[in-house]
This record gives structure tokens, sequence and C-alpha cells, in this order.
């Protein structure tokens, strides 16, 4: 069985942070491949400064391409919205039989995962690795055998931030790879 770490987002925009937690996990050995799965439409977000999904999917292919153990994963893009996480892994396991999926979210998502569709046989079927967010969350009640906290630095940057600071002609260059930085530019976008 291959094992693939899942890590949903709507990476919107994708950011160092985001790349700094797949490159920590990859020295862990957890994995032999870390798809980034780029959720269209999260049913738990606010949507509206969403940009289109095809731009996004763009920004991580080309943010990723240096690093052979991270792939895109289009896979929601061609399931019914808003993207929902069982459905979603349902449909890579109908695809890929002989690979063993576990999930990769920040601390963040916890707080309402048992808002999530069939949450709990998420958490019966796959391992969900949590990888810390802030200091600041309210501690959650989510508390299961398969649920493994991740011991990744703490990085101060989420992408709401990073939109603020290109929003406000703000410079976000620590938080984002130049090339990314550049097709913002070029695409003007986040304006």
């Amino acid at each position: 069985m291959m094992k693939i770490g899942l890590f949903f987002g709507s990476f919107n925009p994708i950011h160092s942070g985001h790349l700094a937690i797949a490159s920590y996990l990859n020295t862990k050995n957890l994995f032999r491949e870390i798809w980034v799965v780029v959720s269209p439409n999260n049913p738990l977000k606010n949507n509206n400064d969403l940009i289109d999904e095809d731009i996004r999917l763009e920004m991580v292919k080309l943010a990723i391409k240096d690093f052979p153990y991270l792939c895109a994963c289009d896979a929601e893009f061609y399931l019914p919205k808003p993207s929902y996480t069982i459905n979603t892994l349902n449909y890579l396991e109908n695809l890929y039989h002989n690979y063993q999926f576990s999930l990769i979210l920040g601390e963040d998502n916890l707080v309402n995962f048992t808002l999530w569709k069939d949450y709990e046989e998420i958490l019966e079927r796959y391992i969900v690795y949590v990888y810390p967010r802030s200091v600041n969350l309210v501690e959650n009640n989510v508390s299961h055998p398969h649920i493994v906290r991740i011991n990744a630095p703490l990085l101060p940057v989420s992408a709401t931030e990073v939109r603020a600071m290109l929003k406000n002609d703000k410079t976000a260059e620590n938080y984002l790879p130049a090339i990314i930085i550049q097709y913002i530019r070029e695409k003007q976008l986040y304006h």
C-alpha cells in the first residue's frame, strides 16, 4: 500500500507556511507523497474572497514544482459543490485501490471538525495528522486515537493575512514563494 498524505485547503493563495508544513512532514517519512488537494468550495468557510479554483490550482502547481514529493490534486473539481471531505475520500479510494490515504489538517480545522459531514466515519477510516496553527485557538473536544498531533513548527502566517497584505499593497514577500508573487502580480490578483 502506498501511503499518501492529503493536504486539504483552499490555498487562496498557497504560501510559505503550507510548503514548510509539507517539507516538515516529508522529513518524518510518513508518506510516499503528499497531495495538495485544492478545495473549490469549503462549506464551512466564507467563500466571498475565493478566487477561481483553476487559478488556485495553477499557483499550487507553480509553488510545488521543485518539491518532488508534492503533487497538486484537483479531485474535488470533479465532485459536487460544496466540497465534503468524505466524498473526496470515497472518490479517491475508488480510483486508487492500493493507496492508503491520511489527512493533513491545521489545528484550526479541529475547532469545527464535528460539523464536517460524516466526521465520525472519517475518524474511523483515516489517520488525521494535525499541525499547530495558533496558540490562541479555542480548545476543541475532538479526541480520537486516529487524531495525531504533529510537532511541526508553528508558523505565524495565514492565507487570510496574506490576502489582506496584498489588498493593502503591503509586501508579502516573506510569506509567498517568489514565483507566486510574480504570478499574482501578472494576473493582478487579490487587489
